[in-house]
């Protein structure tokens, strides 16, 4: 009864605090720590920025799809410059009840 209700008051937890935090560009640019990486990515920023405010209404199938590509090959890029790994909130307090639990 009462391991029944620890069980629930742990998912529910998990699933109240559980996120992934939205990280912009600007912010991957930032946390590279590689200055050569750090100079690729900030060029990429700029590209994508460059990408977002061109009017596209004059180009044709080809251009945009080209356009995509380029957008898609960038954001790709940028989330593999990126080196970190995240834990959502609810997992680490799953994590930190079980090692109490266990030991």
């Amino acid at each position: 009864m009462i391991k029944n209700k620890i069980y629930i008051a742990i998912i529910s937890l998990s699933l109240l605090t559980s996120f992934h935090p939205n990280v912009s560009y600007a912010e991957t640019a930032r946390r590279s720590e590689n200055p050569i990486d750090s100079a690729k990515v900030a060029g990429w920023v700029t590209r994508l920025e460059a990408i977002e405010a061109m009017d596209k209404s004059n180009l044709d199938k080809k251009e945009k799809n080209e356009i995509r590509q380029e957008v898609k090959q960038i954001k790709k890029g940028l989330k593999t410059a990126s080196d970190g790994v995240y834990i959502s909130a609810g997992a680490l307090i799953i994590i930190i009840i079980l090692l109490i639990i266990l030991l």
